[in-house]
């Protein structure tokens, strides 16, 4: 009998492959506590934001995702494991601090310096980053303690946010990278919160339909091809999946799938232009990219850091610029 309740509350070892030795994808989740519907509009947004910094941190990179009210799910490729120079560890550090207070300015100095000595104290610093870096649990860990953290915080409130240890899958590139991927952007569907992903703001699809470059990449690595063949056929995919009927829950309109197969995959101007209104109304600049550029350029003194330059479609010759707060 003693046995038997060990083997119940003994956890099982999480199946990882050594990034020493090669790459590997997890599909990740993980609940609020008794499943409460916690994670409104705002908590949502602010943890996209957090699960970008951490995975560029980490030096992992995220294929696809879905936020939902009281749980997410992240596709992650953890690469093999490469040497991180001191001062790539410490960009990244920065950019997962970046209004630093003077406190930690200075300490950036010290750390600096540090490194650059070999110091006891640099060495010591040096391995706790590096332990972090292409590891899934550590990208896990710092993700889901530092948006506790500030959404306790925010809400005035104390203890675990989180139900339990995050679940992981190990998942074959191919044919079951693509079936995954497609069932984590088809969950708002399934819920009933959108008919189409690409209307659903917090899932790795829709990000990636509003122009963001890293969730594009994601999805051009779950289909491997360029974003411009990626975005029809992992279209085809996530509607011909999601159209199927499921034991519970909504699916794709039968009409709605058939319209894609026969455009197959491509979305109208119009529903782009709609998309890019929905989710990246907050740009500072919209034009020429050399217009885009020269205003960037001019506009660095009130921006607190660096800035970046996105595609704004594949349809016309238009480029956006973000604060980087709002991205």
């Amino acid at each position: 009998m003693l046995l038997f309740y060990l083997m119940i509350f003994v956890r099982q070892r999480r199946i990882k492959v050594d990034a020493q030795q090669g790459e590997a994808v997890y599909h990740c989740i993980s609940r609020t506590v008794n499943g409460e519907f916690l994670l409104g509009e705002k908590a949502r947004e602010y943890f996209r934001r957090q699960m970008w910094l951490v995975a560029e941190f980490c030096g992992v990179q995220v294929l696809t995702y879905a936020i939902l009210s009281n749980h997410f799910h992240i596709l992650v490729h953890v690469p093999r494991k490469q040497e991180v120079s001191d001062s790539e560890l410490l960009r990244r550090y920065e950019r997962l601090y970046p209004r630093p207070t003077k406190y930690h300015s200075a300490k950036l100095i010290v750390l600096k310096a540090a490194l650059e000595a070999n110091s006891p104290e640099g060495k010591v610093w040096r391995e706790k980053q590096l332990r972090q870096m292409g590891d899934i649990s550590a990208f896990l860990k710092l993700l889901k303690q530092r948006f506790s953290t500030a959404f306790n915080h925010r809400h005035d409130r104390f203890g675990t946010l989180w139900a339990e240890r995050f679940k992981s899958v190990l998942v074959e590139p191919g044919a079951a990278l693509q079936a995954v991927a497609a069932y984590i952007d088809l969950n708002s569907v399934r819920a009933g919160l959108a008919k189409d992903p690409k209307d659903y703001r917090f899932c790795g699809y829709a990000e990636a339909i509003g122009g963001s470059r890293s969730a594009r990449e994601g999805i051009a690595k779950i289909v491997g091809q360029p974003w411009s063949d990626a975005s029809k056929n992992y279209r085809l995919i996530l509607f011909g999946i999601g159209s199927r009927p499921v034991p519970s829950g909504a699916r794709i309109d039968q009409s709605a799938f058939r319209k894609t197969v026969l455009a197959n995959g491509a979305l109208a101007l119009s529903e782009v232009l709609r998309c890019r209104v929905s989710y990246f109304t907050r740009g500072a600049i919209l034009g020429s990219k050399e217009f885009v550029g020269e205003m960037a350029q001019y506009a660095q003194g009130v921006v607190r850091e660096a800035t970046e330059i996105t595609a704004f479609s594949n349809w016309l010759n238009l480029f956006a610029y973000r604060r980087p707060r709002e991205i």
